[in-house]
């Protein structure tokens, strides 16, 4: 699978996080991956390893969102959006496999896909003020 294909199917579980037990989260990616037809084991290997190195810093990447985001906080933001933000956050700050600009152009593409009418301008928004922070 090309890198976008396989970011397409973190945010997807990422997204699942929202409406699940965090325990009900490995019977979720075994029912998810059954389901991926053209997957090899290191697209699933992929996957799982990003969506728990995420998941393992939401706290952190929610912290971070709430001071950025000004007038939005991530209990108010559309679970699409903040699940696109959690996993370009996390790709910008802590995969150095992934450069910023490819994190948040990607973003931009999920929210495309699979947010809303305002979603796109929203999540460049709030990645390129992440973004001008860091420089």
């Amino acid at each position: 699978m090309m890198r976008s294909e396989l970011r397409e199917h973190v945010f997807k579980m990422l997204f699942q996080i929202e409406f699940n037990d965090a325990e009900d989260m490995p019977e979720h990616m075994r029912y998810y991956f059954e389901g991926l037809d053209n997957a090899r084991e290191k697209d699933t290997d992929y996957i799982r390893q990003k969506y728990e190195a995420v998941v393992s810093r939401i706290p952190e990447i929610d912290g971070i969102l709430n001071e950025t985001a000004i007038g939005w906080k991530t209990s108010r933001m559309n679970k699409v959006d903040l699940t696109i933000l959690r996993l370009a956050l996390y790709e910008m700050r802590w995969d150095d496999a992934v450069p910023e600009g490819v994190a948040i152009n990607e973003a931009v593409e999920l929210a495309k896909k699979f947010g809303g009418d305002g979603s796109s301008s929203f999540v460049n928004g709030v990645l390129g003020k992440l973004a001008s922070q860091e420089s």
